[in-house]
């Protein structure tokens, strides 16, 4: 190739990424994480609110961020039916309208029974956009440039994180839940301007069953493929879920020299989140491998998280520099995300698609069961490493023995 088809080509792949879909699936998923991050940031100042103290805060945050995640499981696969039979657009704003309601009710919460059952429903209105967003995504993109749509979207996405923990910072709880009710309902509005995925357009028009959850599990090979999608995803939820989310625990276990903020350390963890989420979609392309990318970025994530389990008597900003480490080597969502959709056909890319994420969210539901359990028999530390190893060991064999997607037509069907 010349060097001016060369920049012919590289200028049409730019345009090709920078269009409305991918702009709309950017911001749903920075309104997504913004409320998704939003709980663990208030989660303590929430709770003393509705007059709570001691353990209990512990207890209570638990079983609200389990609830949440139970919801994530049951939207995931409600959403992705949806997306696969009626469309990755009825999915997008389906879903940024649910969670938007549930937003702005979470901040008008008096009792424990009020927030449980708000933050459940929350949890089905999340469990939708990123699949939906993502599958429209990477069918109106040419293979060569979907990569970079998916990195956009979940760097955008990502930075959702830093505003929800800056709002919680400057305003009530209760105003920065009304916050990101008021940012997804002015999403809406956006909505005009994208179009259907034309991939979908044509299975309607096949005789094809689309949106059937129960195939994934009706051979041997669908059902390994769907599980190793979700398996490489949850090591990402584990340093979210467990390590930044009881931060604060952690760092009085290890000897930290001064108090640790879980809100700070989240802002940290997920600045981190969105530059290794940009830097894993730019290796991605630059290996042309999504596998070798995750690889790479697992390998990150397990030397970090064995010094952030590690490192005793740190200074506060030391363990948040950890943490913002820890959370670029975790940066590998956009790839992951990526790989899923790309694993399945046209009739059932929108049910992968988002009940993969979900499933990897909702693993944050064994995970911190288990690390609770572990916590009174061996102490936070201890627990915490031997949840990790499970998690960072699955990931890696379910890497080892998916396939490579990053040149394939996702122009079929199951």
């Amino acid at each position: 190739m010349t060097s001016t088809s060369a920049i012919r080509s590289h200028s049409s792949g730019a345009r090709a990424v920078l269009n409305i879909a991918v702009l709309v699936a950017a911001l749903g998923y920075f309104v997504d994480i913004y409320d998704l991050i939003l709980f663990s940031i208030v989660r303590v100042p929430s709770l003393k609110a509705l007059g709570f103290e001691g353990e209990t805060l512990f207890q209570h945050g638990v079983w609200l961020l389990n609830t949440q995640m139970a919801g994530m499981l049951l939207g995931g696969i409600l959403w992705g039916i949806l997306g696969d039979k009626r469309g990755r657009l009825s999915v997008l704003f389906g879903s940024i309208v649910l969670y938007s309601i549930a937003n702005v009710a979470n901040g008008m919460v008096q009792s424990i029974g009020g927030y449980t059952a708000w933050r459940f429903i929350a949890g089905l209105g999340l469990a939708g956009e990123l699949g939906a967003g993502i599958t429209l995504v990477s069918e109106v993109l040419p293979k060569e440039s979907r990569g970079w749509g998916t990195t956009i979207v979940a760097s955008v996405g990502i930075c959702g994180a830093l505003l929800a923990s800056k709002v919680a910072e400057a305003l009530d709880w209760r105003y920065a839940y009304f916050v990101g009710g008021g940012l997804g309902l002015l999403l809406l509005g956006l909505r005009v301007a994208v179009f259907e995925s034309g991939l979908f357009e044509k299975a309607k028009k096949k005789n094809v069953k689309r949106g059937d959850f129960f195939h994934l599990f009706r051979t041997r090979r669908d059902f390994f493929k769907y599980l190793y999608c979700i398996l490489i995803g949850v090591p990402i939820w584990y340093v979210v879920g467990v390590l930044m989310t009881f931060s604060p625990e952690f760092a009085q276990a290890l000897g930290a020299h001064e108090p640790v903020s879980a809100g700070k350390a989240i802002l940290y963890n997920y600045a981190g989140l969105a530059v290794g989420d940009l830097a894993s979609g730019m290796l991605s392309q630059a290996l042309s491998s999504r596998r070798k990318a995750v690889g790479i970025f697992l390998v990150i994530t397990s030397v970090f998280v064995a010094v952030y389990l590690t490192k005793h008597g740190l200074t506060a900003d030391s363990f948040y520099w950890i943490c913002s480490v820890l959370g670029f080597g975790s940066g590998y969502w956009a790839v992951f995300v990526t790989m899923g959709s790309e694993q399945f056909g046209t009739n059932l890319r929108a049910t992968v698609t988002t009940t993969v994420p979900n499933f990897v969210r909702g693993s944050v539901v064994p995970l911190t069961l288990s690390f609770a359990a572990l916590k009174g028999a061996v102490g936070i530390v201890p627990a915490g490493a031997a949840v990790g190893i499970v998690a960072l060991g699955i990931a890696f064999f379910s890497l080892f023995r998916m396939e490579e997607t990053f040149h394939k037509d996702l122009d079929y069907f199951e």
